[in-house]
């Protein structure tokens, strides 16, 4: 089993994503574990306060060193642990980070809100630091449960058909899954259109020939992969 601890101040944002579909499911079977952990319980002081004004001024408010020290001095187990820290200026996470870190017993997300988190957290209490992407989020839960549901995925037995982990995007540096198809075999589009559209599925799917289907999903993998 690997465990999950993601440390918030919104905790209930983790849970109702973490209980359901796929991850929930594999928590039932006692394959992941994915705690929410409420980070002003980690305060010293009345107020359970997780914030304050930056030295040498500036706009907004940042996250206090303590609450995240307390908080890991408590729930981080052992050597096979990963804390990390969703930010900005973090390397960007990948299908080689998910696969990686699936092969930890622990792995502690430290999600920040308004206007950061202290540099002190990223320089002395983290082992890696990661982003989802070059764009500004209103905190760190959503990367947090990205990578949570990205690791997760590549844990034996959590996804139905361990086959589909084989071939599917980003398996291998820059390839990317060919399209699926599903019934019906032609689609006609519903409205009020005068003249009628009809989708039908690619014919070469439809031949029973296995050899010539391989071939194409690779020519179609390698047109995706080119577009990009």
């Amino acid at each position: 089993m690997i465990q999950f601890d993601i440390l918030t101040i919104f905790p209930k944002m983790i849970d109702s994503y973490a209980n359901e579909s796929i991850l929930g499911r594999a928590q039932k079977a006692k394959l992941i574990k994915v705690n929410s952990h409420d980070l002003r319980t980690y305060t010293a002081d009345k107020h359970h306060k997780v914030d304050d004004t930056p030295y040498g001024g500036g706009p907004g408010m940042i996250m206090k060193v303590e609450p995240f020290d307390l908080a890991l001095k408590k729930i981080k187990k052992g050597k096979k642990t990963c804390v990390i820290l969703t930010a900005a200026n973090g390397k960007t996470f990948s299908q080689a980070d998910a696969r990686r870190l699936a092969k930890f017993t622990q792995v502690i997300f430290l999600c920040g809100r308004y206007e950061g988190i202290d540099a002190r957290v990223e320089e002395h209490l983290v082992d890696e630091t990661f982003s989802i992407g070059n764009y500004v989020l209103t905190g760190g839960e959503l990367p947090a449960l990205v990578m949570t549901d990205a690791i997760a995925r590549n844990i034996p037995g959590v996804l139905g058909a361990e086959a589909s982990l084989n071939k599917e995007s980003h398996t291998e540096e820059g390839y990317l899954e060919y399209p699926q198809y599903t019934k019906p075999e032609v689609y006609v589009k519903k409205g009020l259109l005068k003249k009628k559209q009809a989708w039908s599925v690619p014919e070469i799917l439809l031949s029973g020939d296995h050899k010539k289907i391989e071939a194409w999903r690779e020519e179609q993998s390698k047109k995706k992969t080119t577009r990009r």
